[in-house]
């Protein structure tokens, strides 16, 4: 319980932040670095927020639909953050920040959950390899969906920018349809794939025996949502905003700042929630949390960024990425798989994750404009 306390007072503290960016942007007149740094870090609490909040609902029904609800409301900071990078014509650093979430929810989150609950649960632990299966072979389809259009350019070469984006925009309906049967699959015709190891095993202790407020509790949880969606969205908008100047005065590409440091922000809510679960030897809900974020912002986030580029923005955006993101995708999704082929986990396994996430941060920063 100690440990939570002490979160609690870590995300509360953070909150200062918020504060700290207005007064800078709005009274004092300040822009770039300082404003980005205080933007950025107001928003983490509030994605830790938004995940506690989202852990309390999950409690209440089960691996599956909570991995999703962590999934969704985990991305709601980065879908606020690309909607609006989106309205300021900055497509690269939307994309930099979809391949970001990708790669960071598949190697730094379940990275993290996979060392410190290795850690302390040794020897392994375990989550059910159907699920998992199923997961990664969606991740791999969400892998071909983006690679794709950087394939035509490849070979069809410029000056076929309208082609790509009719591409990018049928590719997106293709990535839609496939999300929403994807939520038929895990939630109605085999959501017993998706109870957890508890379910599984015949235990008949379940994931909401914790959760004692019922009703009320569920109310005061979407409560905290939506003030924290709604401060997200707010400080998105300064984040944004001194973005590119922030970028320049680091020495940063914005690139790099938007597949590590948007990411990383706009993912504070899988980072904490999917550790916490592994911490609680709940690793079922960990790696859907970590699976079903990346499969989500790449089936659900990235097609849907697409469409509304057409209503918002100076023009639409395409789903074609660097080569670096493109082999960044396909990497990670490549050694997530084969760490989950057997439906155990260690902490070594965990530190190997890491290891790719720093080496692609590495190659990602020395990447030339």
């Amino acid at each position: 319980m100690k440990r939570f306390i002490t979160l609690d007072n870590v995300l509360a503290t953070l909150l200062v932040f918020i504060p700290v960016a207005i007064v800078m942007r709005y009274v004092m007149g300040m822009d770039g670095t300082p404003v980005f740094i205080a933007a950025a870090i107001s928003i983490i609490p509030l994605a830790g927020y938004m995940g506690r909040a989202t852990e309390r609902l999950a409690e209440h029904v089960g691996a599956g639909v909570g991995g999703l609800l962590n999934a969704t409301f985990g991305n709601a900071a980065e879908l606020i953050i690309a909607v609006l990078a989106l309205r300021a014509g900055l497509h690269d650093v939307v994309k930099a920040s979809l391949t970001g979430s990708i790669i960071g929810n598949i190697l730094l989150v379940f990275g993290l959950s996979a060392l410190v609950g290795g850690l302390k649960h040794p020897p392994i632990q375990r989550f059910n390899k159907t699920a998992a299966s199923l997961g990664g072979t969606m991740l791999v389809l969400s892998a071909i969906g983006l690679v794709i259009p950087a394939i035509f350019h490849a070979l069809a070469g410029d000056g076929h920018m309208g082609v790509e984006r009719n591409l990018s925009f049928d590719i997106s309906i293709v990535l839609m349809l496939t999300y929403v049967l994807s939520l038929v699959f895990s939630l109605r015709t085999h959501s017993h794939l998706y109870l957890g190891a508890a379910h599984a095993d015949g235990d008949t202790e379940v994931e909401g025996h914790e959760a004692t407020g019922g009703r009320q509790d569920a109310l005061r949880a979407l409560g905290l949502l939506v003030l924290s969606a709604a401060a997200v969205g707010f400080m998105s908008e300064m984040l944004v905003g001194s973005l590119e100047l922030a970028a320049h005065e680091l020495g940063m590409t914005e690139v790099f700042v938007g597949v590590i440091l948007v990411a990383l922000v706009g993912n504070a809510a899988e980072h904490s929630t999917a550790v916490l679960m592994a911490l609680k030897n709940k690793m079922d809900l960990s790696v859907n949390i970590a699976l079903g974020s990346s499969i989500q912002i790449a089936l659900f986030v990235a097609p849907l960024l697409v469409f509304v580029s057409y209503f918002i923005g100076p023009q639409p955006m395409d789903l074609r990425f660097t080569g670096l993101e493109v082999v960044a995708v396909v990497m990670s999704v490549g050694i997530m798989a084969l760490v989950t082929q057997d439906g155990e986990s260690h902490w070594m396994e965990g530190v190997q994750l890491l290891a790719v996430y720093l080496m692609l941060g590495i190659a990602f920063f020395f990447l030339p404009v």
